[in-house]
């Protein structure tokens, strides 16, 4: 059977299979939706845009950036090839954000991505201002249009914030890139191949974007203003560490559900 003969969702669902994807039956109905919205919004053939994106998928393309979408929050977020694409166990750290924010409150996402905190934290308290940073255009596109009454900007950390906003900051929150560079060659293939490095490599100890944030934190926060930064479960004591180092007061905020951790601090 070749791409160009998929055609029923028996032949999808097989191809899907046999290209290793454990939920073929839940992915190719989500391929065959996203092929439905494709030739509605551009008039093509959707048995041919669904053998598109099969081939797409079957050739070992994150199924998020062939359908242009992703869950999470309960939202869904566009997210376009080559943005990294967020994961389950970043739900904890919105979560977190999402308690500490407040009307008025100036919440900023840093290295953003497709912006899913931002966007958590502005579905659950409109009124709060979110800012979301990312040095990637692709990254920066897809957070304006997830992040509707909020604002996006590209820039490396808070060099890509209006200085307006030094002192004024009340939660900075981020999900930094936080593999060791010698340990993403381990990474699953999607996103070794599919992911830009540099959304996955946190330097010799998966720490380098951590530190840089924290180093800079104090002339952007708010008084009482507080930094929340996801991290792996083995280096949350290496990170609280850097907390106290830069005259934070961290705590650290586990979900064993989701195998997510997170350091959390106040400015003292």
């Amino acid at each position: 059977m070749t791409h160009a003969t998929l055609t029923r969702m028996d032949d999808v669902v097989a191809a899907l299979r046999s290209a290793g994807c454990v939920w073929a039956e839940e992915e190719a109905e989500q391929l065959r939706r996203a092929a439905l919205d494709q030739a509605v919004r551009t008039g093509e053939v959707a048995a041919s845009l669904l053998r598109r994106l099969v081939a797409r998928r079957v050739a070992g393309e994150p199924l998020e950036h062939v359908v242009g979408r992703v869950r999470f929050a309960g939202m869904t977020l566009l997210v376009t090839p080559g943005v990294f694409v967020p994961r389950r166990r970043t739900e904890h750290l919105a979560e977190l954000a999402v308690e500490r924010a407040r009307p008025g409150s100036v919440i900023v996402e840093l290295c953003s991505g497709a912006a899913p905190v931002a966007a958590a934290v502005l579905a659950a308290e409109q009124e709060a201002v979110v800012h979301a940073v990312d040095s990637h255009p692709a990254a920066v596109a897809c957070a304006e249009r997830n992040l509707r009454d909020g604002h996006a900007h590209r820039g490396d950390l808070y060099g890509g914030l209006p200085r307006l906003l030094r002192r004024r900051v009340d939660v900075v929150v981020a999900s930094p890139p936080y593999v060791p560079s010698d340990e993403v060659s381990l990474m699953p293939r999607e996103a070794r191949i599919y992911e830009e490095r540099a959304a996955l490599d946190g330097g010799s100890d998966g720490l380098d974007l951590h530190r840089r944030i924290l180093a800079e934190a104090p002339r952007w926060l708010a008084p009482g203003g507080q930094v929340l930064l996801e991290c792996a479960a083995r280096q949350a004591g290496a990170l609280t560490d850097l907390f106290r180092e830069h005259g934070f007061s961290p705590e650290i905020a586990r979900d064993e559900e989701r195998e997510a951790t997170a350091v959390v601090a106040p400015l003292l």
